[in-house]
């Protein structure tokens, strides 16, 4: 038996516009070119964008990034697989925030019934908070009005009491006896009203100003009833032998007598029963400038309108009302200086813009 034979190649398939291969030639395979290699695809660069995000695309945008399409071997041909290092990519992600307000803590328990049980003390406490502060702040109220209206930290002390204004009438003791009175009692609950109508009974007393003086004391300023003319006593006070004069203010009212005129005083004759003139006088006595009121030794008055006064060196002035007396004093201190009315006995200032000299 003869050897087999191997079969025939199989002719190659012949494209168009190419030469056809002998039947029976042993077939010679051709060379094919290598395929370039895939290019990798790049995302261009974002405007405006720097820093790490401009290096190459993220991880999103990589997996946007289309597959290039690899072209298949022809057929007959041996393709060798080429590996494409992908390239290294970087990117730090930046996450703004809005501000919302500060972080709340966490929640410590996170069952309904603990966290309602957290709830109620925290209530409790601060219900025993604030009823720490209203027992705190009225104790504290009860103790300041303790130590102001009943302690003696304020008590009134007499020796720390000032008196002024007394002048020549007022009896210091006297008034210093009336607030000894309220010795003891706290400043604050004191009725200085009261201590003023007391001190106003004291005699020469014509006005008082009392003021608190912390923290014990006390401030009386008097206005005395300064006598400004002696009145003759149409009969002596009970329990004294001879009769004297009675000192008169201002106002009429009696603050004092004494046996003698005073020096100083001028001595005022005027109907018993009729006030009307006794005030017209104590007026114009009242408004005349200090040294010609001590030039006067006597005024005397039938009526309101025929005040008269008797000088000192003996000249007699005539007065007339208590009107425009400011004035009359005025003419009548340029008539004593002057050299012509030198030995005169009357001057009549009754009428001052024509007065006379006799």
């Amino acid at each position: 038996m003869s050897p087999s034979r191997p079969p025939a190649p199989r002719p190659a398939p012949t494209r168009r516009g190419s030469p056809a291969v002998p039947t029976g030639s042993p077939a010679t395979p051709r060379a094919t070119p290598a395929a370039p290699p895939p290019t990798p695809w790049v995302a261009p660069p974002r405007s405006g964008s720097s820093g790490p995000a401009a290096d190459g695309p993220g991880p999103r945008e990589a997996s946007r990034q289309p597959t290039p399409s690899t072209p298949e071997p022809a057929a007959g041909t041996s393709t060798v697989p080429v590996r494409t290092a992908a390239p290294a990519t970087s990117r730090t992600t930046y996450e703004v925030r809005r501000f919302r307000g500060p972080v709340r803590p966490a929640v410590v328990s996170t069952r309904s019934a603990e966290r309602f049980a957290e709830r109620a003390r925290a209530a409790r406490n601060l219900a025993r908070r604030q009823i720490a502060y209203v027992v705190g702040g009225t104790l504290l109220l009860l103790g300041l009005g303790y130590l102001v209206l009943f302690s003696p930290v304020f008590a009134l002390d007499p020796a720390r009491a000032t008196v002024t204004g007394a002048g020549t009438v007022v009896a210091v003791d006297q008034v210093t006896a009336v607030v000894a009175r309220h010795e003891g009692t706290p400043l604050p609950r004191l009725d200085v009203g009261r201590l003023r109508a007391e001190i106003l009974q004291v005699p020469g007393v014509r006005d008082a100003t009392v003021s608190r003086d912390w923290p014990r004391g006390l401030t009386v300023a008097l206005v005395s009833r300064e006598p400004v003319a002696a009145v003759p006593e149409q009969q002596a006070p009970q329990g004294v032998a001879a009769v004297g004069f009675a000192l008169l203010d201002q106002d009429g009212v009696q603050v004092g007598r004494t046996d003698k005129a005073p020096a100083g005083l001028p001595v005022v004759t005027v109907p018993v029963d009729d006030p009307r003139t006794l005030q017209a006088v104590l007026s114009v006595v009242r408004q005349l400038p200090p040294a010609l009121a001590a030039a006067i030794g006597g005024v005397s008055a039938q009526t309101q309108d025929t005040i008269t006064m008797k000088l000192r060196d003996g000249v007699n002035v005539e007065w007339g009302s208590a009107d425009e007396t400011a004035l009359k004093a005025a003419v009548l201190t340029a008539l004593r200086a002057s050299p012509a009315a030198a030995g005169v006995h009357t001057i009549d200032v009754s009428a001052p813009r024509m007065p006379i000299t006799k």
